[in-house]
């Protein structure tokens, strides 16, 4: 079960934006990760509660940040529940899409194990929904992605694959460069692994 800490900055200035505290494992049903956020001064400042099938189709996201909430699934598309910090008022939103996003390194992860690519695989393309900080305000976002290269690090505790995927936004073309080991993000524009206590888990 890995366990360890993402710190998350603003990918242009670099500005730090949060700490993220983090644990995730495969499971009979699929995976899931559990995070708790904190703001660079120490304070908390949301979570993130994903578990995907085996098919990596989010069957459960929790999300709360700046006092909002939201919960969501893979029906009908996907669907979701926001709700304000008061409690008052919730608004349902649905797309036809196939996943969320965001900005936890669990939405990387979450993406790769529903693509399932493989180094001779095409790029492929992915609706997805992601809900922008603080206020979690949902927006729908098409990608491509494409794993470019597969490589076999050694260690103590056996080779460590890394994937390197090319992902490309396709409403502007820009393009970054995201790393990916198991279920742990080694490398990704606006995160950085600071700390890992155990290895990344090994998916089939």
């Amino acid at each position: 079960m890995p366990r360890g800490r993402y710190s998350l900055h603003d990918p242009h200035d670099h500005t730090p934006l949060a700490e993220e505290h983090f644990q995730c494992a495969p499971g009979p049903t699929g995976w899931r990760y559990v995070s708790q956020l904190t703001t660079p001064t120490g304070e908390h400042s949301g979570s993130v509660d994903l578990t995907l099938d085996d098919l990596g189709r989010p069957i459960r996201l929790e999300l709360h940040a700046g006092g909002w909430q939201v919960r969501g699934a893979a029906l009908d598309g996907v669907t979701w529940v926001r709700a304000d910090p008061a409690g008052t008022d919730a608004t349902e939103g649905n797309v036809r899409a196939h996943a969320f996003t965001g900005t936890s390194p669990a939405f990387l992860v979450a993406t790769t194990r529903l693509l399932r690519l493989t180094p001779s695989s095409s790029a492929t393309r992915v609706r997805l929904v992601t809900f922008t900080e603080p206020v979690l305000a949902p927006r729908t976002v098409d990608q491509s992605w494409a794993l470019v290269d597969r490589e076999a690090h050694a260690t103590d505790n056996g080779p460590l694959l890394v994937d390197e995927y090319q992902v490309t936004a396709l409403d502007t073309g820009e393009q970054h460069t995201v790393h990916i080991a198991g279920d742990v993000v080694l490398s990704a524009p606006g995160i950085e692994l600071e700390d890992l206590e155990s290895p990344p888990s090994r998916f089939d």
